[in-house]
C-alpha cells in the first residue's frame, strides 16, 4: 500500500532512542538520557518576548514563502557581519529547521543515481534524504587519527562525473570536529573546476571552543562562495529547537528559486511568530545568552572528557564545537547496538549507537545537562564496561 520510497525510510535513532528514555523514566527507571542533540537552556527571555508581541500585534497571517522582509533582512545582517558573506534578498529561504533546509535542497538537485559524498560519520539524517531523492551516498571515512575530518587527497578520490553535491558539516554531529580555515582552503582547492556544489551544515557554528574562531565555507574563496549552499538556524545556539527555524542561502539563482517553488507545494511559509521571534538572535541581541550557554558547555565538555580519560578501555578526542563526544569502544565492542541497548537496560544511561552515524565502534554522548548527570552517567559506564 505505502510506496517505496517512503517504506525505504529508517526511523531517526536519536529520536527513537531519546523516545525510548523518556518512556522509561515515565515507567519509573532511573534513566541519565545523552541521547538527544538539544540545549538543557531555555530560549532566551528577548526571543520570547518577541514572540509575544507578534502574537498581540497579530501577525497570524500567512507570509512569502520564504519568509517575511524583516527576518530575511536579519538574516542578511547576520551573515554578513558574522561571516563576511553578502546575499541578495532573493538568496535566503527560511525553513522548518534545517532538516527543512538539506531536504528540499536535494530534492530540487538531486536525480536518480546522482552522487553525493558524505564524510562518515555523519549526521543521521543526511543518508536518508539522500535516499528518499534517489541519489547514491559516496561515504568517506574517518576515525580518531584524523579527528574525524577528511582529507584532500579522500575528497578527490571521491569525485566522479556523477558527483552533484558534497556534504560538509562543521562543527559536527555527532563528533564536534572543527574545520579550520586552513583545512577549508585545502578542500576548496580539490573542488575548484569541478561541478561539484557544497551543502555547508553550520548549525553549530556558535558552539566552538578553546578560543577556536569558526569559518563559514562560502567565505574561502569567490569559488566556493559560488558553489556553496549555506545551511544554518537558532535550534542549537539560542536553545530553539521546538520553534524550527532554519534558513540556507545561496547565490545560485536556479537553486534557490527551485526550492521556494517546492517549498510553496508543500509548507508554504515557515510559522509567523518563529519569524519574528527569530530576529533578535540573528541580530545579535541574545549574543550574551549565547556566550553563558558557550561556555558552560565548554566546562562541561571538559568533565566529561576527564572522566572518560579515567576508564580504561574507552577513548574519545577532545572536540572543539557542538556539544557531543564520539567515543571509542572497540576495545570493547565493534556491536555499538549492542553495547548501548545493553547500556541502558543494565545501567539506565542511554547513549546513541555509531552505527546510525554510519561509523561502528562508537557511541555518542551528548554533553547537554547538567554536570551531575554528567559525573553519575559516566561512572555508569565505567562500571558497565568493567564486566562487559
Amino acid at each position: 500500500m505505502l510506496s517505496k520510497r517512503t517504506q525505504s525510510l529508517s526511523e531517526s535513532m536519536t529520536l527513537a532512542i531519546t523516545a525510548l528514555a523518556k518512556q522509561m523514566k515515565n515507567d519509573g527507571r532511573d534513566v541519565i538520557s545523552f541521547s538527544a542533540g538539544e540545549p538543557d537552556f531555555d530560549t532566551p527571555q528577548i526571543i520570547k518576548n518577541e514572540a509575544i508581541r507578534a502574537l498581540m500585534d497579530g501577525f497570524t497571517k500567512y507570509t512569502a514563502v520564504a519568509g517575511c522582509p524583516e527576518v530575511i533582512n536579519a538574516i542578511k545582517a547576520k551573515l554578513k557581519r558574522e561571516n563576511n558573506l553578502t546575499y541578495d534578498a532573493g538568496d535566503i529561504i527560511t525553513n522548518v529547521g534545517a532538516k527543512q533546509s538539506l531536504f528540499n535542497l536535494t530534492q530540487v538537485l538531486i536525480d536518480e543515481g546522482d552522487e553525493v559524498i558524505v564524510p562518515t560519520p555523519y549526521w543521521v539524517t543526511y543518508p536518508e534524504i539522500i535516499k528518499y531523492a534517489g541519489g547514491v551516498m559516496v561515504k568517506i571515512s574517518t576515525d580518531d587519527s584524523t579527528n574525524f575530518k577528511i582529507t584532500p587527497e579522500q575528497l578527490k578520490n571521491a569525485i566522479t562525473n556523477k558527483t552533484k553535491l558534497l556534504i560538509l558539516n562543521s562543527p559536527s554531529n555527532p563528533t564536534g570536529s572543527v574545520y579550520t580555515k586552513k583545512e577549508l582552503q585545502d578542500l576548496a582547492q580539490v573542488l575548484k573546476g569541478t561541478k561539484v556544489l557544497v551543502a555547508s551544515d553550520e548549525m553549530y557554528e556558535k558552539l566552538v571552543y578553546d578560543g577556536l574562531k569558526f569559518t563559514s565555507t562560502a567565505s574561502i574563496s569567490e569559488d566556493m562562495y559560488q558553489r556553496t549552499i549555506t545551511i544554518n538556524g537558532l535550534s542549537k545556539s539560542v536553545a530553539m529547537t521546538g520553534w524550527r527555524f532554519g534558513y540556507l542561502a545561496s547565490p545560485i539563482k536556479e537553486l534557490t528559486t527551485s526550492m521556494k517553488k517546492l517549498q510553496s507545494q508543500s509548507t508554504s511559509n515557515i510559522n509567523s511568530i518563529t519569524q519574528k521571534a527569530a530576529i533578535p538572535a540573528l541580530l545579535g541581541d541574545t549574543d550574551k545568552d549565547i556566550e553563558i550557554m558557550r561556555i558552560e558547555f565548554e566546562k562541561r565538555r571538559n568533565l566529561a572528557v576527564k572522566l572518560f580519560n579515567k576508564i580504561e578501555g574507552l577513548s574519545v578526542i577532545n572536540p572543539n564545537g557542538a556539544f557531543y563526544l564520539f567515543v571509542n569502544i572497540k576495545k570493547f565492542s565493534n556491536d555499538s547496538l549492542d553495547f548501548c541497548k545493553r547500556l541502558l537496560e543494565e545501567k539506565g544511561v542511554a547513549t546513541v549507537p555509531g552505527i546510525g552515524f554510519g561509523s561502528e565502534g562508537y557511541f555518542r554522548l551528548s554533553f547537554a545537562t547538567d554536570e551531575n548527570s554528567i559525573t553519575e552517567g559516566i561512572k555508569r559506564i565505567g562500571d558497565f564496561v568493567k564486566n562487559y
